[in-house]
């Protein structure tokens, strides 16, 4: 089986998610890196995808020169998608460009860093033949998938209550924000609107969103600064409403001293609730008015199909981060292939996260800002919404 073919923009040295996106595209022997721009400077992206052991000549200067320059190379050697890892302000223009020229893309979160852009892009996806993936990369795990299925099943009744927790604290320290990675991330111009909730509350929405097969419809927020001169936040506290009877409650922090990166989620039914957390996550709790607490874990067959196809190795081996992340991308690949030989495929391989979620990522952002600055009690999660 021919590789599927792709491009890198952002990832280079002193980056962390690129290294991470390689890992994960390459992981299951389908991607093959053959082109990029690691970095702004020329000579530093020359080098850095030399080191990656790419030709010289697909080792670009800029975006734009990479995109025209592989579209003009023969079918069987050119990319086939664009993989971009780069701060927030330029997802759109990149993603564009790539859609443009004929390129499915795959992009991290946020899709951009406005509402207006990502209805630009999804009108522009829906009028090509291109391919749209983000990297929600929680929805990747195999427990995440099997929470979802558990709930879709009914085994938890009428959803009550969802309280979702995405806990940090590298940026507590006022001088962290002289860092790499802090600079672009507390910049609006560079960031969007939002630091904490553009850059972890939005997964954390999207998980519950995800699980619970529920939108958020409206949302009372309070986000906030540890420090005075950070203009963007790197705290919150957010309201959710899921419709008439769903309430929920989502706490994002990027200031909270000694957490490492602690996303977990709890979902109550009428019937029963669950539990799943990012820092042991081949577990999912089941707790029951009734009977004894169920500990499930990865590994073993008795599961729901999304959650088996996306588990990789025997009951006991542990699995995480870069699997999950490797999930999204082994199934985009699916896709890829799919679309040029004119076939159907699976559910689990349809199952990643596309333009839709990077609507809902930006009505989110967008809602909690425009909550949080206003003396107004609910404010209602609107917009245009479209879907894959």
């Amino acid at each position: 089986m021919n590789k599927v073919k792709m491009g890198m923009v952002g990832g280079g040295q002193g980056a962390f998610i690129g290294a991470v996106h390689r890992m994960a595209a390459q992981l299951d022997g389908q991607i093959e890196l053959v082109c990029g721009v690691f970095s702004s400077e020329p000579q530093c992206s020359f080098e850095y995808g030399q080191q990656l052991g790419l030709n010289e000549s697909r080792c670009y200067h800029h975006f734009s020169q990479m995109i025209e320059q592989e579209a003009q190379l023969p079918e069987d050697e050119r990319m086939e998608f664009l993989a971009i890892v780069t701060p927030n302000h330029l997802h759109y223009s990149m993603a564009s460009k790539a859609i443009e020229y004929g390129f499915h893309v795959i992009c991290d979160k946020p899709a951009t860093i406005s509402l207006a852009q990502v209805l630009t892009l999804a009108r522009q996806l829906a009028s090509s033949n291109v391919l749209y993936a983000l990297t929600y990369t929680y929805t990747g795990y195999p427990m995440v998938k099997e929470a979802r299925h558990r709930v879709q099943s009914g085994e938890l009744g009428d959803l009550r209550k969802i309280i979702v927790s995405y806990q940090q604290g590298w940026l507590a320290d006022k001088n962290s924000e002289h860092q790499k990675q802090a600079k672009w991330r507390l910049d609006p111009a560079q960031a969007g609107p939002s630091c904490c909730m553009g850059d972890i509350g939005v997964h954390a929405a999207n998980l519950a969103e995800y699980i619970s097969g529920t939108e958020i419809t409206h949302v009372c927020s309070d986000l906030t600064s540890a420090h005075d001169n950070r203009v963007l936040d790197d705290d919150g506290t957010v309201l959710m409403k899921f419709g008439e009877t769903l309430k929920g409650v989502l706490l994002a922090s990027q200031v909270a001293t000694g957490e490492d990166n602690n996303l977990s989620i709890s979902i109550y039914g009428d019937k029963a609730s669950l539990q799943w957390q990012q820092q042991t996550p081949n577990t999912l709790t089941l707790h029951f008015p009734d009977s004894s607490t169920q500990v499930i874990r990865s590994g073993i067959a008795n599961k729901s199909k999304l959650a088996i196809e996306s588990m990789r190795l025997p009951a006991g081996h542990p699995e995480g981060y870069i699997e999950a992340f490797a999930n999204i991308y082994r199934n985009f690949a699916a896709q890829i292939r799919a679309k040029k030989e004119n076939r159907q495929l699976s559910e689990s391989a349809m199952d990643v996260p596309g333009i839709a979620e990077g609507i809902r990522g930006m009505l989110f952002i967008d809602s909690v800002v425009k909550a949080s600055k206003s003396a107004q009690k609910w404010h209602e999660v609107k917009g245009e919404n479209l879907h894959d």
